[in-house]
């Protein structure tokens, strides 16, 4: 019994702990994007891309650069190879030897190296651009979260509101049927309209949970730390109607997709480059120095061994002269390349200015829907007001009542996801226009 109450401690201490050791966060939206910048983890990895392509630039540089390296080669002869000469054996070597030796060699020109160096810029340059396209991916998914998390917290408040408005008519209504003044369907009607209502605030505050780790999982925090949003939803939307902004006018080279076409296109250009420099001579130069060792006992490292040196300077000159059209073929297959990164280009830049297009239509309309959806709202919670004092009164039936009341929650669904609608859909524009 002792060892299963210390079982149990144990257990109580150790979900205790585990508590304790969650992280706590509260972040307004633009908190949020800060943070996810940092700490996502497609940013890091992309972070890590480009550390990787600047080692990349400089393996590529050091290519070009002197190179220096060094050797000891020993070598034990177990049976020395002998000649006769006038009847005796002569042994041609000895038992033991060492060559110690050093190379230094300096590429002098290589068309391919000059060209190899241009494109180390540009890989370069493309993974800075990937990552400036992670980082608006990121933002505009952060914002997407963020609003879908204020959606359901607004969504289950209203839909607790209304349940317990709605309970207490039921409860009303069923008292005035139990005294014989209305019939048993008005009290089914609103029962059905409950259980309605409970339904979609248990599936809502799932939908919580799940976009609250969505979230979480966004910002590169752990889904089981606490995260609490210092931002409302209606504030957000009301700082994000701005009609004017979509009147600013779009710039295709500000965005990021069409800077990542135009380095494509660098590199095919350098590819068509490179094919053609291996039409070039190359030079190289190399100086070699060493020294070596032979003796019947090993004694290398004792004073009296005889080490004799020995140097070089050598030219490397090669000069492709015919490759049966191999070269021609390769080099035809790189202009073709670069055609198609060009025409890649054009369309590029004119899926651009369509999907500018679309998010500037689709965020003015958001406005508009915002507008619309707020008056319906309005009207729908005067509609069901009026027929929730004629119903108690007996002036209108259960249906009509039930009828005003799914318009409402219907209205007030509809407000809240017009205000998240802005607030994406802004976004979605600042994504085209690379607004920051």
């Amino acid at each position: 019994m002792k060892n299963k109450i210390v079982l149990i401690l144990l257990l109580i201490a150790s979900i205790l702990q585990a508590q304790d050791q969650k992280q706590n966060y509260s972040f307004s939206l633009q908190q949020a994007i800060a943070h996810a910048l940092e700490h996502n983890y497609s940013i890091i990895n992309a972070n890590r891309d480009i550390d990787a392509a600047k080692q990349k630039k400089w393996e590529t540089t050091a290519t070009g650069l002197p190179q220096i390296s060094a050797g000891l080669d020993y070598q034990k002869n177990f049976e020395i190879q002998k000649v006769v000469f006038a009847g005796n054996e002569i042994p041609l070597g000895t038992n033991h030897s060492m060559n110690g030796h050093a190379n230094l060699s300096q590429l002098i020109f290589d068309g391919s190296y000059i060209v190899a160096l241009q494109a180390s810029k540009t890989y370069l340059k493309y993974f800075e651009n990937a990552k400036q396209k992670t980082n608006v991916e990121i933002k505009e998914m952060v914002v997407n979260a963020y609003g879908n998390v204020l959606l359901a917290e607004e969504s289950v408040a209203i839909l607790e509101k209304n349940k317990a408005t709605l309970s207490k008519t039921l409860f009303d209504t069923q008292e005035t049927f139990k005294n014989g003044l209305i019939e048993e369907e008005n009290v089914e009607q609103l029962q059905i309209t409950l259980s309605s209502i409970e339904s979609n605030l248990n599936n809502t505050k799932r939908l919580l949970d799940i976009a609250n780790k969505m979230l979480k999982f966004t910002l590169g925090i752990d889904i089981n730390d606490n995260l609490t949003l210092t931002d409302k939803l209606d504030n957000l939307s009301v700082s994000n109607l701005d009609v004017a902004f979509s009147q600013n006018g779009f710039v295709v080279a500000d965005n990021i997709n069409y800077q990542m076409a135009v380095n494509f296109r660098e590199q095919r250009t350098l590819e068509l480059k490179l094919q053609r420099s291996k039409a070039l001579p190359s030079l190289s130069a190399n100086v070699n120095f060493g020294y070596n060792a032979y003796n019947d006992q090993f004694a290398f490292f004792q004073k009296d061994q005889k080490w004799l040196n020995y140097s070089n300077l050598g030219m490397n000159l090669n000069v492709p002269i015919f490759s049966s059209f191999g070269r021609h073929a390769k080099t035809q297959q790189a202009k073709i390349a670069l055609e198609q990164a060009k025409t890649q280009l054009t369309q590029t830049e004119q899926q651009l200015k369509l999907e500018y297009e679309k998010a500037k239509s689709e965020y003015e309309f958001s406005i508009e829907e915002y507008a619309t959806s707020k008056t319906n709202l309005n009207l729908a919670d005067r509609i069901e007001k009026k027929q929730q004092i004629k119903f108690k009164e007996g002036l209108s039936s259960s249906f009509d009542f039930s009828e005003a009341q799914r318009q409402l929650y219907t209205a007030q669904q509809n407000y809240l996801q017009s205000m998240v609608n802005i607030i994406n859909k802004k976004t979605a524009l600042e994504k085209i226009i690379n607004k920051n």
